[in-house]
């Protein structure tokens, strides 16, 4: 079968042709229809992803199919299942093994292109501000980097909850793809991040994804008893946190690793992902995908992510 793999880190993956996998003990065989790209991806080609196997491995993070077999000790689970799967890793490729407790089923009206890309960037949403900051009706939700993968969701899930939304974005189509998604007031990358939202009162919740001064920015517009999540770091710089001044404003500073939750707490990620889910299915989220790609164009799908002209997800299709 064809897989799309990082054989040595900082080089380009290549396609190779590798085994048909058979699944094990507690694990499922699913033949692939699509795979949504994350900027986790771009890190595991660098292997700087906290995360990241050693090669050779095949990449994609998050991915649904149909399933084609169970190994041993597997329950839930039935040849001819649509399912959605947090893989970490495997997705670009025409089939793969994965851990059935990574695996959920999907709803049976939902597409493989949407199922590919809701976990990760819905599951993030959902467990940092449901879970972690605790966003609450009426708070004011910060988001940078408002019309990528996982900021458009936040989004999304932030007005679903109530919260006022700021979005932050770099120009008026992805502003205007981050309105329609629910923001209430919208700040351009190239305007005073810190000056905008401290004259619209000050944020509650701080979603933070691109590090470096937007960080830092957001940091000193948060209001007191504030709390912020640092999603993820797509400038490239990693913030330091200068703790006087969590002392001064009673802030409250909150990682979030979803991949973690699936040794310290698997079920709580399960229900994250089957409430985006059952959200997903009754109308209330819509997945938001701006490129389709065959398999053979990955790498052009992960030119997309890492030159920030993609809003969204892109997805690969193997079909």
């Amino acid at each position: 079968m064809r897989a799309y793999q990082v054989t040595r880190f900082d080089t380009p993956p290549q396609f190779c042709d590798v085994a048909l996998p058979a699944p094990g003990p507690g694990q499922i065989a699913v033949d692939i229809r699509a795979c949504a790209l994350n900027f986790a991806d771009l890190l595991m080609i660098r292997g700087t992803y906290q995360e990241t196997p050693e090669p050779p491995f095949t990449l994609g993070m998050e991915l649904a199919g149909v399933v084609t077999g169970t190994g041993d000790a597997v329950e839930g689970f039935e040849r001819g299942d649509r399912v959605a799967v947090y893989s970490g890793q495997g997705g670009l490729a025409d089939h793969g093994v994965f851990n059935a407790a990574r695996a959920v089923r999907m709803p049976d009206a939902m597409g493989f292109e949407a199922a590919a890309s809701v976990l990760v960037a819905y599951g993030t949403g959902h467990l940092s501000l449901v879970r972690r900051a605790r966003l609450q009706p009426g708070e004011t939700l910060l988001v940078t980097g408002a019309a990528g993968g996982v900021g458009l969701t936040a989004v999304e899930i932030g007005a679903k909850m109530g919260a006022r939304v700021i979005a932050q974005a770099r120009g008026a189509e992805k502003l205007e793809i981050a309105r329609k998604a629910g923001a209430e007031h919208l700040i351009d990358a190239s305007e005073d991040l810190r000056e905008r939202v401290l004259q619209l009162g000050g944020a509650d919740v701080v979603y933070e994804t691109i590090g470096g001064d937007v960080f830092r920015a957001a940091f000193r517009a948060t209001r007191p008893e504030g709390r912020i999540l640092p999603i993820g770091f797509a400038g490239g710089e990693v913030p330091q946190i200068p703790a006087n001044h969590l002392l001064v404003k009673n802030l409250t500073v909150i990682g979030v690793n979803i991949g973690a939750y699936l040794n310290v707490n698997p079920n709580a990620l399960r229900e994250s992902f089957m409430q985006v889910l059952r959200w997903c299915e009754a109308g209330n989220l819509q997945p938001h995908i701006s490129h389709v790609l065959p398999l053979a164009d990955a790498t052009e799908g992960l030119r997309l992510l890492k030159e920030r002209k993609s809003t969204g997800k892109v997805v690969i299709s193997m079909t």
